[in-house]
């Protein structure tokens, strides 16, 4: 049984949009609630995240977007995400919470590890947040894991929304490889088959938009028979992965229609196509909660899988 990190805290609870939100503290209440339920809590090696700094966010953003997410208080960022008085640490938190994972990781103390966050981040962009994020966890995760010395980072996006942040933050980078599918078209509008990169970064990008109704045979296609080359391709040193779980046939916030086995077989394909790397994933959607609560679990039962 692989070692596997679940990094959590009550800080997360912290970060508080209006009632009628989808990104709720409820997420993770009730993710805790089940898989304490479920039996694999006692196999779960718990991590605490740390507090990002700001120098952290400054790998990935500007000085300008830091200086205004620390002085704006609570109220509208734009009109999907929204801050309130305990917003700011809880996103430091989120971001640290990848560091932590990567950090373990790099130590050898964990194989995998899965951080249950929020805000989620892949939205963000290097200077502006949007799409109910504030800093983008994955990007600031991938930046350290750079400085840590990992020299290949590839990142795998299978949330339901194109993470329109992570691609832009990377899509100069030949050092950090972005993989994404999503419902094509839909917000963000980004993420189409042609975007593969920029500069030195070009063919370090692949988007795979998904129809709105595919669900388990065109996912499984995609990441049995497609990833797994990419990725021996690329011979990343550390798999890290935009977990959005709104892909689940329950969620009403998208359009796809991916089972619990769908769910399964996803999580499985990303872990077997490098099974020598260590894998970190960070939640970013799901907003029906009980898909979301069994999606973490299977994705979690998968993880310490040997």
């Amino acid at each position: 049984m692989n070692r596997v990190g679940f990094v959590y805290d009550e800080v997360f609870l912290n970060h508080k949009p209006p009632a009628w939100h989808p990104d709720s503290p409820d997420r993770l209440i009730n993710i805790i609630v089940t898989l304490k339920a479920s039996g694999i809590w006692p196999s779960l090696v718990p991590l605490r995240p740390r507090r990002a700094t700001l120098d952290d966010i400054g790998r990935v953003h500007t000085r300008e977007y830091i200086e205004k997410i620390k002085t704006f208080g609570a109220g509208e960022l734009d009109p999907d995400t929204y801050l309130s008085e305990g917003s700011l640490d809880a996103a430091l938190h989120a971001a640290g919470a990848v560091m932590e994972a990567v950090e373990q990781c790099k130590k050898n103390e964990l194989s995998r590890a899965f951080c249950a966050v929020r805000p989620p981040g892949h939205h963000a962009e290097a200077g502006r947040g949007m799409g109910f994020c504030i800093f983008n966890n994955i990007a600031v995760g991938a930046r350290y894991a750079r400085a840590l010395g990992y020299e290949r980072v590839f990142i795998v996006d299978f949330d339901a929304h194109h993470g329109n942040g992570t691609q832009h933050i990377f899509e100069e980078d030949d050092t950090v490889f972005y993989f994404s599918t999503h419902q094509h078209p839909f917000y963000p509008e980004t993420g189409k088959d042609m975007e593969r990169g920029k500069g030195k970064g070009l063919g370090f990008t692949y988007n795979l938009p998904i129809q709105a109704g595919s669900g388990d045979k065109d996912y499984l296609y995609v990441y049995q028979n497609i990833l797994p080359g990419i990725i021996h391709r690329f011979k990343p040193d550390i798999i890290l992965a935009s977990a959005g779980y709104d892909i689940h046939v329950h969620d009403p916030h998208a359009n796809i229609r991916v089972s619990h086995e769908g769910i399964s077989g996803i999580v499985r394909s990303i872990l077997h196509s490098c099974a020598s790397c260590p894998a970190v994933f960070a939640l970013e959607g799901g907003y029906d909660l009980p898909s979301l609560c069994d999606s973490v679990r299977i994705t979690l039962e998968e993880m310490l899988k040997g």
